[in-house]
């Protein structure tokens, strides 16, 4: 089984190969590979990341990943879709699928899917991104039909910044984002080290977290039908049964 992954620059790809053996230790092995996609400027800000997530820029690594053997492609981005809306995010993956000629999907979708799939509502956002960023998030996350009861961004503008981040900014991020009336926390941004410490991250709050490279994965495994239970990948690898989202 083998899922492909467009993923922008360089800066938390190495959780890519780290959720690649934790789900060989409690299932059959996958892979999954990665192109990296050319981000022009590292800048969380709207403008530059329209042009992040444009068709051209997306192209040339679905074509490569098409060749790869790859049985459907994610781009392994949230900025860089969500901003686009739901509409345009949506538009951007069909684009995506009609270039790679196989089943895609971008990061925004997995969180929206991977939300129904826990069976939560009420989710709050802890986001590195500056707070009008973080708001485009909350607004997609709300078309997907979610109730977003907090949105917290951090300011972070560049991606390189936020793959410097270790456990203790991490779990800090995730305390400071929660809220009360939240079922699931979420933390949007594929530039963020994740993988090593999911466990950690719903323990530091008690509830579902769901982080930017996780959501990513099971998005992926989704497409072809090999989202089964797994576990040291958080709850929504843990949850029983398979869901199926509808058509995006």
């Amino acid at each position: 089984m083998t899922v492909g992954f467009l993923y922008p620059g360089r800066s938390a790809e190495d959780d890519y190969p780290r959720l690649e053996r934790l789900l060989a230790q409690s299932g059959p092995p996958v892979r999954l590979p990665l192109v990296h996609t050319d981000i022009g400027e590292d800048a969380h800000r709207v403008d530059a990341l329209l042009e992040m997530g444009s068709a051209a820029r997306l192209a040339d690594g679905a074509r490569q990943l098409a060749g790869a053997g790859v049985r459907a492609v994610v781009w392994a981005c949230t900025s860089a879709s969500f901003v686009f809306g739901w509409a345009g995010a949506g538009e951007q993956v069909r684009e995506l699928s009609r270039t790679a000629g196989l089943p895609a999907s971008s990061t925004s979708f997995a969180f929206a899917h991977a939300v129904r799939a826990l069976g939560v509502s009420r989710v709050a956002v802890a986001a590195t991104y500056p707070e009008d960023v973080a708001g485009h998030f909350a607004a997609f996350l709300k078309e997907a039909g979610a109730e977003v009861v907090s949105s917290r961004g951090s300011g972070i503008i560049t991606a390189a910044e936020v793959g410097t981040w270790g456990r203790a900014e991490v779990l800090r991020l995730v305390r400071s984002g929660d809220h009360p009336d939240a079922e699931a926390v979420l933390l949007p941004d594929t530039a963020l080290h994740t993988a090593a410490w999911l466990g950690d991250l719903e323990a530091e709050v008690g509830k579902p977290v769901l982080t930017a490279n996780q959501v990513t994965v099971w998005e992926g495994l989704r497409l072809i039908g090999a989202d089964r239970v797994r576990s040291g990948l958080g709850t929504l690898f843990a949850a029983a049964g398979t869901w199926v989202a509808a058509r995006t």
